[in-house]
């Protein structure tokens, strides 16, 4: 049986929502393109970020779009400008919550600490309109090789981890310290109950910070007591994977595991899973999955939509079949947006309406809403077709 979550909770979501009541449309932002100190010795030198990769993208068959080209051009994500103008646009067409991406890693030379924070903290909170803007974070804890982030610099090391983001009870402290006195206060920090919603890439990941699961119990239960200190009712922890995929047994009791271990409250996947070539095929497969994964938990699933998928500039041995190159368009996009948005609907007696898009900015994953000069505005208006009837400029 779900779990339900109070209805309170929708009202206060309806009552907050700065431009649409009805629904929490959430894009998760990909801050890399920046200069950052981390990332400038390791991974890009030229000081504008993974737009030193994203640049170089090349076609790998006929056809094929790359480099991808912003309508803006190559903007910095921790200018306070550049994301005014995000900030603007997405509530103009109806993405009214960013989800940042945030790390904490220790790297190669010993340092542990936290990783394209600037995007956040200079872009978004420095933007005179971010309160008009709910945000959260997604603690990206995953593992990057040499290679994963700038392959043309790293390309003989592939192997290698570069940055590791197993961290113990010392730095975990640290972590949970930083997101509650810099982010958790803030108004419009997203909370559910009251209680700020802290998303999470990969629970096994960070289990294996720790000497025994019982220890990574103890400090997500840390996290818990200490956001309860700081005067919150609790902490809403969601599970942010990769993507989705169909829950097999084994799967489920693991994933079962995990959400007891850690006390996880919701899921969202940060890809909608399920790739295939056809754009179409993809979205059938995730919505297959969605269902079964709904069906397989006791705790709120909240739908994703992404745009399509195309890595190639990060894996010189990626091509076609790697790809999204069939029936990929705004119109296709909004259909399965609609079918999301039926999916929040058909859930409002168990959860607040989160409907969940990948992604606001992964130019270098081939899934991003903002404007590129062969789509134009074609995805953001699919957003407010959805939502709020056809886009009328």
């Amino acid at each position: 049986m779900k779990k339900i979550l109070p209805i309170l909770v929708l009202l206060a979501f309806a009552a907050c929502s700065p431009k649409n009541p009805d629904y929490y449309v959430c894009a998760y932002v990909w801050p890399s393109c920046h200069d950052d100190s981390l990332a400038h010795k390791w991974l890009w030198a030229d000081g504008e970020g993974e737009w030193e990769v994203i640049k170089q993208g090349d076609p790998r068959f006929e056809g094929h779009y790359q480099p991808k080209q912003p309508l803006w051009g190559y903007e910095l994500d921790d200018d306070p400008q550049v994301v005014e103008k995000w900030i603007k646009t997405a509530l103009k067409y109806g993405v009214n919550t960013f989800i940042y991406d945030w790390y904490w890693y220790n790297s190669p030379d010993g340092w542990s600490g936290p990783y394209l924070e600037d995007a956040l903290d200079k872009g978004f909170l420095g933007a005179p309109s971010n309160r008009k803007m709910n945000f959260y974070i997604m603690y990206a804890n995953h593992d990057v090789k040499y290679s994963y982030w700038n392959w043309h610099k790293w390309g003989a090391d592939a192997d290698s981890l570069l940055f590791n983001p197993r961290i113990g009870m010392v730095d975990w402290k640290k972590v949970v310290d930083r997101v509650i006195t810099q982010y958790f206060h803030l108004p419009n920090y997203v909370k559910i109950d009251g209680c700020p919603v802290f998303a999470m890439f990969n629970a096994d990941i960070f289990k294996q910070g720790f000497s025994c699961p019982e220890e990574a119990a103890e400090a997500m239960q840390y996290f818990r007591d200490e956001v309860c200190k700081a005067g919150f009712p609790g902490l809403h922890l969601q599970l942010t994977p990769g993507g989705g995929s169909d829950p097999s047994e084994k799967r489920q009791a693991k994933m079962k595991d995990n959400i007891e271990l850690l006390g996880i409250n919701s899921i969202a996947f940060y890809n909608m899973g399920g790739f295939d070539c056809d754009y179409e095929q993809h979205n059938e497969n995730a919505v297959r999955m969605r269902n079964a994964t709904d069906a397989a938990y006791d705790i709120p699933l909240f739908p994703t939509v992404s745009i399509g998928w195309d890595d190639t500039p990060r894996f010189p041995r990626k091509g076609e079949k790697h790809v999204t190159r069939f029936n990929q368009s705004p119109e296709v996009f909004a259909k399965y947006l609609q079918i999301a948005k039926e999916y929040a609907d058909s859930h409002r007696d168990t959860q607040p309406p989160f409907i969940m898009i990948n992604a606001w900015n992964e130019w270098v994953e081939g899934s991003y809403l903002l404007p590129d000069k062969v789509n134009g505005f074609g995805y953001l208006e699919a957003v407010h077709d959805v939502l709020h009837g056809k886009y009328e400029n």
